[in-house]
C-alpha cells in the first residue's frame, strides 16, 4: 500500500471551546490504523498540544507562530502560513466545514452538520454571512466531503446538489470507557448531591436546540424523589432554562454543576436512571454512544441524526414533557434489556471503525 502525507487543518479548532467538533476529530485522528500507510502532519493553534497531548506525541505537529486566537488571523493564517506549509501534501483535511480559497492539493473537508441553514437565529449576521459565502464554495472545490452521519450527508447533497459518490460518511468514534469503581463513584454522587435519590442526567451546553427547558417540565409528571442533573457549559439559552427552572418550583429537584472532570462526568452518567437527550437537532451525538459504553439507558429525542445513531437501543420520545415522563419511567423497568441493546449498538462506533473510514476517506480523495 503506498505511502499518503495528509494535512490536517485543525486551526479553527480552540482548544476546549467548539465542543463536539473537537472531540469528534480527535478521536477520529486517534483511531487512525498504524498500517494504513497514512502519515498526517497537524497544523494547529497554541495550546492544542497541551490539551491533546498523546495525540501530538504520535503525529507530527506544527503550531500557528501567532499568539492570540482570532478567526481573522487564523483566516489569514489559512491563506499563506499553511498553504505555503501544505504544498507537498497528497491530501488537505480541513476540518471546520470550509477550506481556504486559496489551497491547490485535493481536499477532504469535514462538515459536521449544516444547522445555519435550518437554526438561522442560533448564528450570530456575521457567521451566517460566512457559513453562507464559504460553505457552498468549500463543498463545490473539495475533492470530497465528509459527514458524521448519514443524516448530514443527505442534508449536504440535497442543500448543495452534491455528488452522492463525493459525499462519505466517517463516523465518530467513541473509545471504551473504564466503568468507575464503587468507592469512587459513591465520592462523586454525594459530591454532587445525589447520593440518596435516583436522578436522570442530560450532559449539554444550554444552547437553543438542546431542550433543557423539556426535562425541567418532565420533572412534574415524576415521581418527587427523582432528580434532574444537568452538566454542562452555559450558552445563548441559559436565561430560558434558568427562567424555567424558577417557575417550575422545583428547582430543589435540578442540579446544575456545570462542567465537571471527565471521570466526575462519567460517574454521574454511570450512575443514572438514565441519559435524556432531548436534543432538536445533532450532526451526529456522541454522548448517545457513550452512555451506552457506561451502561446507562438512553431516552432521546426523534432527531433523525440522534434515531440513526441509537438504533433500536434507546427510547425515541415524540412527545411534550409528559411522554418524555413515561419513557424515563420505561427506561427505569427496561433497564437491563436497553444496557444490553446499547452495548451491542455501540460496536458500530468504536475508536476503529472511525479511524479506518478516515483512512479510506483520505485515499479517496487523493485518488
Amino acid at each position: 500500500m503506498s505511502s499518503l502525507d495528509v494535512a490536517v487543518n485543525l486551526l479553527w479548532l480552540a482548544p476546549g471551546r467548539v465542543g463536539g467538533s473537537e472531540e469528534y476529530l480527535v478521536r477520529q485522528l486517534a483511531g487512525l490504523p498504524s498500517d494504513a500507510g497514512i502519515n498526517p502532519v497537524l497544523y494547529v493553534q497554541p495550546g492544542f498540544a497541551t490539551a491533546h497531548p498523546e495525540l501530538c506525541s504520535r503525529m507530527a505537529t506544527e503550531v500557528i507562530p501567532f499568539r492570540r486566537d482570532w478567526r481573522g488571523a487564523r483566516l489569514v493564517a489559512e491563506h499563506s502560513w499553511l498553504a505555503a506549509r501544505t504544498r507537498a501534501a497528497d491530501v488537505v483535511h480541513h476540518g471546520g466545514g470550509t477550506m481556504p480559497v486559496l489551497g491547490r492539493r485535493p481536499a477532504l473537508v469535514t462538515v459536521h452538520d449544516l444547522q445555519y441553514l435550518d437554526y438561522p437565529e442560533h448564528f450570530s449576521r456575521a457567521r451566517r454571512a460566512y457559513l453562507h459565502a464559504m460553505m457552498p464554495r468549500s463543498i463545490k472545490r473539495a475533492a470530497l466531503v465528509a459527514t458524521p452521519s448519514e443524516f448530514v450527508r443527505s442534508t449536504v447533497i440535497d442543500a448543495f446538489a452534491g455528488d452522492p459518490a463525493r459525499v462519505v460518511v466517517v463516523p465518530h468514534g467513541v473509545p471504551e470507557i473504564d466503568p468507575p469503581d464503587q468507592a469512587f463513584q459513591a465520592s462523586v454522587l454525594q459530591r454532587y448531591g445525589v447520593a440518596d435519590r435516583p436522578y436522570v442526567v442530560y450532559p449539554a451546553i444550554t444552547h437553543p436546540h438542546k431542550g433543557h427547558v423539556v426535562l425541567v417540565e418532565m420533572l412534574r409528571h415524576l415521581p418527587p424523589e427523582l432528580m434532574l442533573v444537568l452538566l454542562g457549559g452555559t450558552g445563548p439559552a441559559e436565561a430560558a432554562v434558568r427562567s424555567a427552572i424558577e417557575r417550575s418550583g422545583l428547582s430543589d429537584r435540578v442540579v446544575r454543576p456545570g462542567r465537571v472532570p471527565g471521570p466526575d462526568r462519567d460517574a454521574l452518567i454511570a450512575g443514572a436512571e438514565a441519559m435524556v437527550f432531548p436534543s432538536r437537532y445533532e450532526g451526529f451525538g456522541a454522548p448517545l454512544v457513550e452512555a451506552m459504553v457506561l451502561g446507562t439507558p438512553v431516552v432521546c429525542s426523534n432527531h433523525a441524526a440522534v434515531r440513526e445513531v441509537v438504533g433500536d437501543a434507546a427510547i425515541v420520545v415524540k412527545g411534550g414533557p409528559a411522554e418524555w415522563a413515561q419513557a424515563v419511567s420505561d427506561a427505569r423497568h427496561r433497564r437491563a434489556e436497553l444496557v444490553e441493546a446499547g452495548h451491542h449498538r455501540r460496536q458500530a462506533f468504536t475508536l476503529e471503525t472511525s479511524g479506518q473510514a478516515l483512512a479510506a476517506a483520505y485515499r479517496l480523495a487523493a485518488s
